[in-house]
């Protein structure tokens, strides 16, 4: 586990939970998807989980692994700890937790909405796998490309017995580059799939527009509030979102599964979020 807080950070501000993807680190992560510069900008704790080649030769999270992703063991068990940590050693508001993570982070941060939804209070999954799509590394391959094909209601029913939670339920930003040939752009209709049916909402979307030119989705609940959105980023491929720079909206260095299409995917997630302001 790696903390970043800012000097000077006042109690009683959120959390954000960054997760790499496979063959990344935590530095690396955080510093090229601009989570850190915006943990400055947006006056909140990072907490940067860093996987071990001890346990996945490519450093990526044992998402598909059923001793890691179920509730009160393995590698969610871990981040949990992790996150209690967080709270204590920087006051945080419990209350205004959140998750994100890219590719195996991605499909972690999917595994740690669904057990641990009591938790968090929002994720951004970037090139994600929907939660329960695999239990064992052979099949997680199937998940990545092409990726499986169940209805909401099953892939609803992953989520509702990963725990005994009733809600409400944490809001989920869903990232895809359609022309990811490691991760299928199928994958971000199972996982709005899933995480409509979780809150009880139609596929339908409640509104479209573009932003930075691509198409955005957005999936109200009863109150108004975004519970579910979806980017999908034309003719990316596997990476995170980022644009550089530093003007308002701007964030990341480019590299290795970092990609510029000038749209800054954490960014956008801190909006949602409620700390950082409209670019």
């Amino acid at each position: 586990m790696f903390e970043y807080r800012p000097d000077g950070l006042p109690p009683g501000r959120p959390v954000v939970v960054a997760l790499h993807g496979c063959t990344q680190n935590a530095t690396g992560y955080g510093q090229g998807s601009g989570w850190v510069r915006l943990a400055d900008q947006g006056a909140f704790t990072l907490v940067l989980p860093q996987q071990t080649s001890a346990n996945n030769f490519s450093q990526c999270f044992n998402w598909f692994q059923s001793s890691d992703v179920t509730r009160g063991q393995g590698e969610v068990e871990s981040i949990a700890q992790m996150v209690r940590w967080a709270i204590a050693d920087s006051g945080a508001d419990a209350s205004r937790v959140y998750v994100t993570g890219l590719s195996a982070g991605g499909a972690m941060t999917a595994a740690l909405l669904a057990t641990y939804p009591d938790l968090f209070a929002g994720g951004g999954i970037v090139a994600g796998i929907p939660y329960g799509c695999a239990t064992t590394a052979l099949q997680a391959y199937g998940c990545m490309y092409p990726g499986q094909d169940l209805t909401p209601a099953q892939w609803a029913a992953k989520v509702f017995a990963a725990s005994s939670y009733q809600g409400p339920w944490p809001s989920v930003s869903i990232w895809q580059g359609t022309a990811d040939y490691t991760v299928a752009p199928a994958n971000e209709r199972e996982l709005a799939e899933q995480w409509t049916a979780v809150h009880g909402l139609s596929t339908t979307p409640s509104a479209t527009d573009t932003v930075a030119g691509y198409p955005h989705a957005v999936y109200r609940d009863s109150s108004g509030r975004i519970a579910v959105e979806t980017y999908a980023i034309t003719g990316m491929g596997h990476g995170q979102p980022i644009d550089p720079g530093t003007a308002a909206g701007q964030c990341g260095q480019a590299g290795a599964y970092l990609l510029d299409v000038n749209l800054c995917a954490a960014w956008r997630l801190g909006m949602l979020w409620g700390f950082l302001p409209a670019s």
